[in-house]
C-alpha cells in the first residue's frame, strides 16, 4: 500500500465555529482566524463549508470564491431575538448549536463526500465547539464513516476549559492550539496537543504609506517625543496599568509622550483610565465623524493635547496598520496571550512590537521585538529609553521584523495544518489506497504461456 497526500481534488473542510466573518459574528479574534483560514483554504483550491452564529439578516447560506467557500449562518431564528452580536443569547445558541448541526454536517456534507471517495477534514473552534465536534464523531461511527472523518479540535485560549468534556473529545478528536505557551498549559491538564500557529493575510506585508505614517504622528502632536499604541479589551491580563504607569514615568522624565489607546467594553477600562488620571496624565476621547481616514486624523488632531487618546471609534485594518508602523512602540505586553495576533500584526507593518513572554513564539528579544519578562512599567521605559539613544536598532528591528512576518502569513500555517492533517490521516489509515486489481488476462496469453501439447505428443 502507498499513501498519497491531501488535494483539493480528495478532501473537503469543514470549520465549525461560534464566530464567524460577519460583523455580528465577529466578537474577536476567533472570528479572524476563522475567516482568515477558510479564505486561504479556498484560495488554495479546497472546498471549504464554514458553520457558524451569523446575522440573522443576511443569507442563510452563502456561496464565495467561486464556489470553494460555503458560508453556513446557524441559529438564526434565534439571533433575530439577540441583535447585540455572536454571543447575545449565548446559552439558547449553543443548544441549538450542539441539537441541529452535527446531523447537519454528518448527512449533507460529509457522507456525500465520502461516497464520493473523499476525506473530509473537520475543525472545530474553541469551547462551544465541542459538544458538536463529539456529537459529528459519534454520527460519523454509527454509518460506519468514521475513519474518512479526520476531526481536529482547537483550543484558542483557556477560556470556559471548565465546560468541556475532556474525556470525551480527546476520545473522539485530535486536539490542537495555536502556540507551545499553550500547549504546555494542556500539559499539565494531562492534555497532548498538536501545534498550528495563527497566521496574518499577506497583504498584511504590504508596505505602510510614509506619508499617512508621518501625518499620523503630526495629528498626535508628539512633536519629537513618543507615540505609544495599545489595542485590546480592557482585561487585567493584557497589563494596561503597566502601560499608563509607563507613560507616567516617561512624562516625568520631561518626554512628551502620546498613548493611543483602543480598548473594549469590558469594566476593567473604567479602572485603567483612573489610574492614567491618579498619575497625573489626561485623557481625550477621541470620536470620528464617518468611517473616513480622514475623519479618524481628525479626531486624533483634537484630541492630540491629551496624553492617552481613548480611541472610541472603530479601527479598520488599514488605520491599524499606520498606527503600527507610526508608533514608537506597540506595548502588546500581555501577561497571558495564547498567541498574540497584535504583536505579530505590527511586526508585518514594520512596527516594533513590545510582547509579553507567553504565546509569541514568533518574537526573538532585541532582535525583531522587544520581549517584556515583568510588570514591571520600568521595562518598558527602559526599552524605549534605550531605542532613543540607539535609533539605528530600531530600524534594525523594524527591518527584522517585517522579515520574522513572513513566515507567519496564513498560506503557510494553511500547509502546517494540511501537513498534520496528513500525519493523522495516516494514522487512521484514511490515505491509504489499494493497488489496482489485476485485469484479467486474454485467451491468447493464456495460451502463449501453455506449452505446446501437440509437438510433445509428436516428438514422443
Amino acid at each position: 500500500m502507498k499513501a498519497w497526500n491531501i488535494t483539493p481534488e480528495n478532501t473537503v473542510f469543514v470549520i465549525v465555529s461560534f464566530e464567524g466573518r460577519d460583523s455580528y459574528s465577529m466578537a474577536g479574534g476567533l472570528g479572524i482566524r476563522v475567516t482568515n483560514l477558510s479564505e486561504t483554504l479556498a484560495d488554495i483550491g479546497f472546498p471549504v463549508h464554514v458553520f457558524f452564529i451569523g446575522d440573522p439578516k443576511l443569507p442563510g447560506e452563502e456561496v464565495c470564491q467561486g464556489g470553494r467557500l460555503i458560508l453556513h449562518r446557524w441559529s438564526q431564528w434565534i439571533s433575530q431575538y439577540h441583535p447585540n452580536g455572536v454571543y447575545d443569547g449565548e446559552e439558547g445558541k449553543l443548544y441549538d448549536f450542539n441539537q441541529s448541526l452535527p446531523p447537519f454536517v454528518v448527512e449533507h456534507i460529509a457522507a456525500a463526500a465520502i461516497d464520493q471517495g473523499k476525506l473530509v477534514a473537520i475543525l472545530g473552534e474553541e469551547w462551544q465547539a465541542a459538544e458538536a465536534m463529539c456529537r459529528i464523531s459519534d454520527l460519523l461511527y454509527q454509518r460506519g464513516l468514521r475513519d474518512k472523518g479526520i476531526l481536529l479540535w482547537n483550543a484558542n485560549n483557556t477560556f470556559l476549559f471548565n465546560r468541556i468534556n475532556w474525556g470525551r473529545l480527546t476520545y473522539t478528536t485530535t486536539i490542537t492550539t495555536v502556540s507551545r505557551y499553550m500547549k504546555h498549559i494542556m500539559w499539565g491538564m494531562g492534555l497532548n496537543p498538536l501545534v498550528i500557529p495563527n497566521g496574518i493575510p499577506k497583504r498584511s506585508l504590504e508596505p505602510v504609506d510614509g506619508n499617512k505614517v508621518q501625518h499620523l504622528r503630526h495629528c498626535t502632536g508628539i512633536n519629537g517625543g513618543l507615540l505609544l499604541a495599545k489595542v485590546a479589551r480592557w482585561d487585567p491580563d493584557k497589563r494596561w496599568n503597566m502601560a499608563v504607569e509607563a507613560v507616567g514615568r516617561l512624562k516625568r522624565r520631561g518626554l512628551k509622550t502620546v498613548l493611543l489607546a483602543r480598548g473594549g467594553i469590558e469594566s476593567h477600562g473604567l479602572e485603567v483610565l483612573g489610574r492614567a488620571r491618579a498619575l497625573g496624565l489626561t485623557i481625550s476621547e477621541a470620536k470620528s465623524a464617518d468611517n473616513s481616514l480622514d475623519s479618524y486624523f481628525q479626531a486624533l488632531q483634537v484630541s492630540s493635547q491629551a496624553d492617552v487618546i481613548d480611541i472610541k471609534f472603530h479601527l479598520p485594518q488599514d488605520f491599524l496598520r499606520i498606527i503600527y508602523r507610526a508608533a514608537d512602540a506597540v506595548l502588546a505586553n500581555s501577561g497571558h496571550e495564547p498567541f498574540g495576533i497584535v504583536g505579530l500584526e505590527t511586526m508585518a507593518a514594520g512596527g516594533i512590537a513590545f510582547t509579553g513572554s507567553s504565546g509569541e513564539d514568533y518574537a526573538i528579544p532585541y532582535q525583531n521585538a522587544f520581549v517584556l519578562e515583568t510588570s514591571d512599567p520600568r521595562e518598558i521605559e527602559s526599552c524605549l529609553m534605550y531605542l532613543r539613544e540607539y535609533p539605528e536598532e530600531a530600524t534594525r528591528i523594524r527591518s527584522e521584523a517585517h522579515r520574522t512576518a513572513t513566515y507567519f502569513t496564513w498560506e503557510a500555517s494553511a500547509g502546517n495544518l494540511i501537513s498534520k492533517l496528513e500525519n493523522q490521516a495516516r494514522i487512521q489509515r484514511a490515505l491509504l489506497r489499494q493497488p489496482p486489481s489485476p485485469q484479467p488476462e486474454s485467451r491468447e496469453a493464456i495460451e502463449k504461456r501453455l506449452p505446446d501439447v501437440g509437438a510433445e505428443v509428436e516428438q514422443y
